[in-house]
């Protein structure tokens, strides 16, 4: 199709009309960026998966009775990463000492989300509390802390969104332990596999080894979701 012009003394011509441009394969929508902050973890209907690890004193068992021994200690704060790559960064692809047998640990969700209504955040955060002194009476009489750390890639190199860390003391460590987990398997040969691939430059290979961490829908009142960040 064309349409006509003419200048101010000359002749009418054609001038060609706008094509209207055609999307090719490099027009595809971007993926939507990470927001700063979300919880991402492997979940079903029911449980969500966590990671920690331990010496094989403590980890062996814990796999081979489903359930952690008695020598763990019930009293003390533990913490809980429901990012694979995280735990990889934490325990060095478990090759750190104590923390050989990477566990991951199927818990219900309902416990889960009690942990983090019940939480405070392990810093103070002025958007979402009134003064230091308010922070430091809620994070005293709180059974679970949040921390969001930044999420890592399979160079373990910090990406610029975040991830959590869920710590439990007192009451939720032990219903963490005894109450909350359905199952615990030995994902240390899948931690030592990916990082062989890795260090292999075969990174397409190991990406497809990762535990499929999707969007987990954190309940009401979790901290560091309480505002926009």
């Amino acid at each position: 199709m064309t349409t006509s012009s003419a200048g101010p003394d000359g002749p009418v011509t054609p001038v060609p009309a706008p094509r209207t441009p055609v999307a090719g394969p490099t027009d595809a929508p971007a993926p939507p960026a990470e927001p700063r902050r979300r919880i991402r973890a492997l979940h079903t209907d029911t449980t969500v998966t966590v990671y920690q690890a331990y010496s094989p004193a403590l980890g062996l068992p814990a796999v081979r009775d489903g359930r952690f021994p008695a020598a763990w200690k019930r009293e003390r704060m533990t913490w809980i990463k429901p990012s694979f790559l995280w735990m990889m960064y934490r325990c060095g692809w478990g090759e750190k000492a104590d923390q050989e047998t990477v566990l991951a640990i199927e818990i219900g969700r309902s416990g889960f989300d009690w942990a983090l209504r019940n939480a405070c955040l392990s810093h103070f955060d002025a958007g979402e509390h009134a003064d230091r002194g308010a922070w430091q009476r809620e994070l005293k009489g709180a059974p679970a802390r949040v921390q969001w750390d930044p999420e890592r890639d399979l160079g373990l190199r910090a990406l610029p969104y975040r991830s959590l860390q869920l710590g439990l003391a007192g009451v939720a460590s032990r219903r963490y332990a005894d109450e909350w987990t359905v199952a615990i398997r030995d994902v240390t040969p899948l931690a030592r596999e990916v990082h062989a691939l890795v260090r292999a430059g075969e990174t397409a290979a190991a990406a497809a080894l990762l535990p499929e961490e999707r969007p987990y829908p954190a309940p009401e009142g979790t901290p560091g979701l309480r505002r926009v960040s």
